[in-house]
């Protein structure tokens, strides 16, 4: 069965375990295309080609065009989730900071930990016929707190049927953008506040043992001081506001004209201690958040982003809401400290 003769229906949002992109390249693999001119599309893409939908440029569709059929209109909610992912991966730091992340099916995850004595961190030598030393995994007491972050779609479809998709998208990725910043608001709580586990992040303030300096300044030698809390670990990663960034970056230290080529070429902003510069508003002035992230945090999804779909192909645009579940885990304790300037 070619793509442009199948049967769309709003059933192919309800199948369990499968998006309604997987139910697509089921049925419409994209293996098939190889050597073709469609070749690098995936079935929602050669969907939106079969009704001749353009999502994006200025030759742009508009949105009446997901609605000039039943099978077209089954589209529209897929393509308002994709392009709210989209606004929520731009310029996401949540992949920089989480050492992994967790799908789950279902609203309860509970998730490991070990907890490594001094002794555990030493390589010793095993003697033969000797005991290996064991490294204890266990569960965690509590859950981890699963959270809905969204926002509701209020807009009359006759308000929104001349639009462009292009303008329209954009409206979109908005929303994903205040997703992703609740999410990230979220992380950094957990980082801080620990999970519900007796977790929080160990805090150190300048002018305090083992911190040198005054309170409410902050030079490289606090820096360098903070880093080696950090040990075994390695603090590879920073956040913290605007404000804290511009004291940071005013550091002597801290100037490298290699510092700033990088920043040039790649946007990113690293110390000489190898650690990552993150800004966000989701940090308070005067608070930097240390933490080595292939350690210290796990993200968990409950499923992709969710729209109510029933209306979307309704055309019932005046509540629709748009959301995305998810929650965070630390993993290893000592992998993340808060450093109050």
């Amino acid at each position: 069965m070619g793509y442009d003769n199948l049967k769309l229906e709003k059933g192919m949002y309800r199948q369990e375990g499968m998006s309604f992109t997987q139910v697509l390249e089921s049925l419409d693999p994209s293996e098939n295309y190889r050597g073709t001119a469609l070749e690098g599309t995936d079935a929602f893409q050669r969907q939106l080609k079969r009704f001749g939908i353009r999502a994006k440029g200025a030759g742009s569709s508009p949105v009446e065009k997901f609605f000039r059929t039943m099978d077209s209109a089954v589209l529209f909610p897929e393509y308002i989730a994709r392009t709210v992912r989209q606004g929520m991966e731009e310029n996401d730091i949540l992949p920089n900071i989480t050492a992994t992340t967790t799908v789950i099916d279902a609203m309860d995850y509970r998730s490991i930990y070990s907890v490594p004595t001094d002794e555990d961190k030493q390589l010793q030598d095993v003697e033969e016929g000797a005991a290996i030393p064991e490294t204890e995994v266990k569960t965690k007491e509590h859950l981890v707190s699963l959270t809905k972050r969204g926002r509701m779609l209020v807009a009359s479809y006759e308000a929104l049927r001349f639009q462009k998709l292009d303008l329209f998208g954009v409206m979109l990725r908005q929303i994903g953008a205040h997703i992703q910043k609740q999410q990230l608001m979220d992380a950094v709580n957990v980082l801080k506040n620990g999970d519900g586990n007796d977790n929080a992040a160990a805090v150190f303030t300048v002018g305090t043992t083992p911190i040198s300096g005054t309170k409410g300044t902050l030079g490289y030698d606090q820096l360098v001081e903070f880093w080696g809390q950090f040990d075994p670990y390695t603090m590879n990663t920073l956040l913290c506001s605007t404000n804290t960034m511009t004291k940071m970056l005013k550091i002597p230290e801290l100037q490298n004209p290699l510092t700033g080529l990088n920043f040039q070429g790649t946007g990113k902003l690293t110390t000489p201690l190898g650690a990552q510069l993150h800004r966000t508003s989701a940090v308070a002035d005067g608070v930097i958040i240390g933490l080595d992230n292939r350690y210290a945090l796990e993200q968990v999804r409950a499923g992709d982003v969710l729209v109510e779909y029933d209306k979307l192909i309704d055309r019932q645009l005046e509540r629709a809401a748009i959301t995305a579940i998810s929650g965070f885990a630390k993993i290893c304790d000592g992998a993340s400290a808060v450093l109050n300037v």
